[in-house]
């Protein structure tokens, strides 16, 4: 294995634990920072496998067929935008 330092380690731990599903909170707390948005802002990188599953979950949701309203009898008629 290549030489790694152990700051390194760190901050994949650090990346690998959202990607896991772990909490951001607990993150900060395991890595003792006072701010969940500075080990966010940090420490933390984004993996192109979780890139892409973010992706097609927002995809999914975008094309997911939902009822569409009523077309409005009269003009100006207020339509509800979910029921």
């Amino acid at each position: 294995m290549p030489p790694i330092r152990l700051h390194g380690l760190r901050h994949g731990a650090a990346s690998l634990m959202p990607a896991a599903g772990v909490e951001m909170k607990v993150v900060q707390e395991t890595l003792g920072h006072t701010s969940s948005s500075f080990t966010a802002d940090t420490y933390t990188s984004v993996f192109p496998e979780v890139a892409m599953a973010a992706a097609e979950k927002t995809a999914t949701s975008l094309l997911a067929e939902e009822e569409k309203p009523e077309e409005p009898e009269e003009p100006g008629e207020v339509i509800p935008l979910r029921a």
